[in-house]
This record gives structure tokens, sequence and C-alpha cells, in this order.
């Protein structure tokens, strides 16, 4: 006669006796990271280099260093592209300069094509530079949204390093620096295309970045503070 195991038998047996059972481990979201520690590819992505970035000590090895007039990097992939819920993440020094610096950019390709930074699908890290001191802007506009998320009185230092982020959760689009939280506001977001990343620059060319970038790291989820990579300490 055949003996037939059951698996719920087993498993309950084993409780009974005190077996220990191997615990489920949640699958780990899909992340991306990019360390601009050299000028010849990111990411498995070749740069297109415009002007003349230059190579400094970064926070943790090197960074690519913009020099605020036409110095930039293009990339061929838009890495949060199908994302649901995302969490984009950089490192960056912000050295003064201009008001208004676009300085990452992520966009959709259109159909049919339209000149790059002038798509409606994007997501954007962005500054503004009052002296000595800067806040952020982040950004995204989509089909059916449209949120920038400045907070003027948010005010960081310039010429040191610091960690940005925005998140979206599925309901909630929010901005941090340092870990700490700038803003927040409801958002309906459907999931980006494919398509491309400037940094340095808005990707058609305006509003150039004077400063250092480090690295960034894309999560297809809405990260909490206390998983951000490379979060700065003051």
């Amino acid at each position: 006669m055949t003996n037939v195991i059951n698996r719920r038998d087993v498993l309950a047996g084993a409780a009974a006796v005190g077996l220990a059972l191997p615990s489920v481990v949640a699958a780990k979201p899909a992340q991306r990271v990019w360390r601009f520690d050299n000028l010849k590819s990111v990411g498995g992505n070749a740069l297109r280099i415009e002007g003349a970035p230059t190579l400094v000590a970064g926070p943790s090895g090197k960074a690519v260093k913009f020099d605020g007039v036409d110095d930039a990097l293009f990339i061929g992939e838009h890495p949060l592209a199908g994302a649901k819920t995302f969490t984009f993440e950089a490192v960056f020094r912000p050295d003064g300069g201009a008001f208004e610096q676009r300085w990452f950019h992520l966009e959709s390709d259109e159909n049919p094509p339209v000149e790059p930074g002038r798509g409606t699908t994007r997501i954007l890290f962005e500054i503004r530079v009052l002296e000595d001191r800067w806040y952020l802007d982040a950004f995204m506009r989509g089909p059916g949204y449209n949120k920038p998320m400045l907070v003027p009185e948010k005010l960081h230092p310039i010429g040191k390093w610091a960690h940005v982020a925005q998140t979206y959760d599925g309901a909630m689009y929010r901005s941090y620096v340092n870990g700490v939280l700038q803003m927040e506001a409801p958002v309906t977001f459907t999931p980006q295309g494919p398509g491309s990343a400037s940094v340095g620059v808005r990707m058609n060319r305006v509003n150039y970045f004077n400063g250092a970038v480090h690295s960034a790291r894309f999560t297809y989820a809405a990260l909490q503070p206390s998983q951000f990579k490379g979060v700065i300490k003051r």
C-alpha cells in the first residue's frame, strides 16, 4: 500500500515536536544603482558627454563635477520605466550658482517623437539656489498628474554633500533631504514608459547644474527613510 505524505500533516507534526521550520522571506524590490565614478558608462549604459565634466572626490569614491555652464551627461535609459511605486535617490553636492538648476532628468519617449526635454512624461530633481543655501524641487509629470514639490523655507547649505529622495507609494508623493521629509502630496500616478536620462542639465539643455553627483539608486517600491542608501548625517 502506498503511503501518501500530506505536507500539512508534516508541518503540523514538525511544529508539535518543536522542529525549526524555514521562514518565508519576502522578495526584495527591484533596484538599480548608478555610480558616477567614471566618464565612460553608468549602470551598464554608455555615457554621452557634453562640455567637460571632471572626476572629483566624493563621500566614498569618485563623483562627477559639473561646471554649471555646459557640462552634462546623457544616458539612454529611463531607470524607473514601468514602476507603479518607486523611490528615486541621489547623493550630490550643489556648489551655488544660478537660481534654477535642473540636475537629474528622467523622461519617457513619445510617439510621435518630440525634442528631448519637451516630453510630457518625466521625473526630475531640481534645486533653487539662494546665495549660500539651496532648497529641493522634486517634480513628476505624466498623464493626469503634474506635481512640483518646492519648499522654499527648508534650506540647506551650499558646498555640502546631501542625500535627496522622492518616493511614491501608490497614493502619496514625498520628497526628502538627508532622510527628512520636505513635502508630501496625493498624486494619481501612472507608470512611465521607456526613455532616457540626463544628469547636470535638463534634457533640452536649460538650467545647468553647478556641483557634483556621486550616485543614484532607483527602487520599484516606496522605501522608508530608514531604508535609504547614502543618507548624509549632519
